[in-house]
């Protein structure tokens, strides 16, 4: 049946850093759709309201600290997540930062910061969870992209490295990885309505004002339109579908050539 194709009972799902904003209504689609989900993160208070969130849907979720920049510590978080909840066959490298400093005002150790949580962590935890996904010839990875995929913006030079690095890793990713039956996949949201955008999205704020007449759809995406997409490459939906990017954004990209000053904001 149609149905069964979105079917994820029995999977497995680790999100990393899902536990607030895109990562977190992506968790909660994939539980939904019967998936054991387990969301880690650095921070108590969010691992706590992540619950939280969680137990107002009516679903349960498996939380645990650990950095996503660590063996050590992916090492051991896995190892817990095998024990108390099974092999990790959907895996959302989710966890990201930015930092807005123009490229002669950064410093080196914000750049590798950026790197090393953007694009090294999707590698450490990928490299972790995948031998068990060789043996057992099945397994989905969704790595978080994002348009800075394609194009750079003033002030996020090492968001822009890592997310572009991120793509090309991620079709790295399928050409060693496909033939035992993994689907690596990308996801590059657009312009979304979070509580991190609510500044920016007031009406009359430049920046909004771009969004809405750039983008084809006339509107912000909601974190639900991200996570339905995870939910399509997270399925068997998608079993013939690898080193992809799935941009959800509204057309944006198709749209977003350059206009002097737009690219100031």
């Amino acid at each position: 049946m149609m149905k069964d194709l979105f079917d994820l009972t029995g999977k497995v799902a680790l999100v990393t850093g899902g536990t607030h904003g895109i990562g977190l209504a992506i968790a909660i689609v994939l539980a939904r759709a019967g998936a054991g989900v387990c969301v880690n993160d650095i921070n108590d208070d969010k691992l706590k309201a992540c619950r939280e969130a969680f137990a107002r849907e009516g679903l349960n979720v498996f939380t645990l600290k650990f950095d996503v920049t660590s063996q050590d510590e992916v090492d051991s978080g896995i190892l817990l997540i095998e024990r108390e909840v099974g092999a990790v066959s959907i895996l959302v490298n989710n966890a990201g930062i930015i930092k807005r400093i123009p490229i002669l005002e950064m410093e080196v150790g914000d750049y590798r910061q950026v790197l090393d949580v953007d694009l090294v962590a999707p590698l450490i935890v990928s490299k972790r969870v995948v031998p068990g996904m060789i043996e057992r010839r099945e397994g989905k990875i969704i790595n978080m992209c994002s348009m800075m995929s394609e194009y750079g913006r003033n002030t996020v030079s090492a968001y822009a490295s890592a997310k572009g690095g991120l793509k090309l890793l991620t079709r790295a990713m399928t050409c060693e990885w496909a033939k035992y039956n993994i689907q690596v996949n990308g996801i590059g949201p657009g312009y979304i309505a979070t509580a991190q955008t609510a500044p920016i999205r007031e009406n009359g704020h430049p920046f909004n004002d771009l969004v809405m007449t750039r983008t084809p759809a006339g509107r912000w995406g909601e974190p639900e339109d991200v996570a339905h997409a995870a939910l399509f490459l997270a399925s068997k939906a998608s079993n013939f579908v690898n080193g992809h990017i799935l941009y959800v954004d509204g057309g944006i990209l198709a749209n977003f050539g350059y206009v002097k000053g737009e690219n100031d904001l």
